[in-house]
């Protein structure tokens, strides 16, 4: 086996700690990234099958190559070794590097606003205080903003967030809509998603470019759209990605909702099998979650239309353009979009020197039909339909949100 190893895990923006007796702790676990052209064949999962592993990413990793992320138990480490995969070690204990990020965090202290300062970002948060982080933010902003329910969830639970609006008053501009948290182990989207509520919440009133952004475009943000998956990564099993349904002749659950919008349903980069990863439903909407996420962008799409849609992911580094369900076709508006991407990921650099690729998405990063994005693009008519995948390094929540910030700010000026 041809091993180099990595000083620092590519995985902290998908794990945080465990503190229940009965979760997983992946102690001992080893992370090792494939490389996938340089394997025995195309497709190396056909050699997994029979070890327990988990899937952590599948596609090109960051500058193009094409690899496949896994974490092995340690039981079964020799058997994977005697596979000779070319594979780069990730993490040589995985429990070890989950410890590190610490337990959920308290409800931080209110600032002058009334709302949690950027201590808020010192850690992960329970599903609740995100709930109530929401309503903060919005009785600090009750003039221009209010709470939104897009749907309910499999188990009950409403899939709810913020719309936030400037000069003109509310419904009057064309729609930025952001959700994060379609996989649930994805911890970090949510966060970034509500640094950027934060830092328009609390910069409106002084920032030239925040008022200038809010007061072109109405902000509907729904930071966590899969929350029943989100509570079980909490709760039960941190690595847990589709949500909790349940279906009929069949003991797996959950589903992948950004496998199960219309557009490109079933192609290539989904599944049929209810326990892959990537299940895509049996047909197009039948997860709650979904069908609750495209009503709401066709009822956005019907009034001022959408301008731009981010379905927050980690942890590619990379923005992903429509298409992600084929690599042959492009939107009309491809180089447009190219030319925006790249100029935000250069923002995007900026603080900390964090680069991301940039491009249609079945290309810079692997085919993923019935995704978000390219329902958005085709079926809701929005201009920009991008998916963005977080930085994959271990930096902490706050720097992330404050790269993606200077992106933001400059994409919103500009689109």
């Amino acid at each position: 086996m041809k091993l180099a190893n990595a000083l620092s895990i590519a995985i902290f923006g998908i794990i945080a700690q465990h503190t229940s007796a009965h979760k997983p702790t992946f102690d001992g676990y080893k992370v090792y990234r494939i490389d996938v052209n340089s394997s025995q064949e195309a497709n190396p999962k056909s050699r997994l099958q029979g070890l327990p592993i988990i899937e952590l990413s599948d596609g090109h990793g960051h500058g193009g190559a094409l690899t496949l992320d896994i974490a092995v138990p340690p039981d079964h480490l020799e058997a994977f070794e005697g596979l000779n995969f070319t594979a780069t070690i990730l993490s040589e204990d995985l429990g070890a590097d989950i410890a590190t990020e610490g337990p959920l965090g308290p409800y931080p202290e209110y600032d002058r606003l009334g709302i949690p300062g950027l201590s808020w970002f010192d850690s992960y948060h329970a599903y609740e205080d995100h709930v109530r982080y929401w309503a903060d933010l919005h009785s600090a902003f009750s003039n221009n903003s209010e709470l939104i329910q897009a749907g309910v969830s499999f188990e009950g639970r409403p899939i709810q967030g913020i719309h936030l609006w400037g000069g003109g008053g509310s419904n009057s501009k064309p729609a930025v809509f952001f959700n994060g948290n379609v996989h649930a182990r994805e911890w970090i989207t949510s966060m970034v998603v509500e640094y950027l509520l934060y830092q328009i919440v609390t910069g409106y009133e002084n920032d030239t470019i925040v008022r200038e952004a809010l007061d072109s475009y109405d902000f509907y943000v729904l930071p966590i759209v899969n929350p029943d998956g989100f509570v079980y990564s909490q709760t039960d099993y941190r690595l847990w990605r589709k949500n909790r349904q349940v279906r009929d002749n069949t003991t797996e659950v959950g589903t992948d909702i950004n496998r199960n919008w219309s557009v490109g349903f079933g192609g290539g980069g989904s599944s049929s099998s209810p326990g892959s990863e990537t299940f895509s439903g049996y047909a197009a909407g039948d997860t709650p979650e979904c069908a609750a996420l495209m009503d709401f962008a066709q009822a956005l799409a019907a009034d001022k239309g959408i301008k731009l849609y981010i379905d927050w992911h980690s942890y590619a580094q990379v923005i992903l353009l429509s298409y992600g369900y084929t690599c042959d076709d492009f939107p009309s508006n491809v180089e447009r979009q190219i030319d925006l991407a790249a100029e935000t990921a250069a923002r995007i650099a900026q603080p900390y020197n964090t680069t991301f690729d940039y491009g249609p998405g079945c290309i810079v990063l692997y085919q993923s039909s019935g995704n978000g994005r390219d329902y958005m693009t085709d079926a809701a008519g929005t201009e920009f339909g991008w998916g963005i995948e977080l930085r994959s390094t271990s930096y902490g929540i706050l720097p992330s949100g404050q790269e993606i910030w200077e992106g933001m700010k400059y994409l919103w000026a500009n689109m």
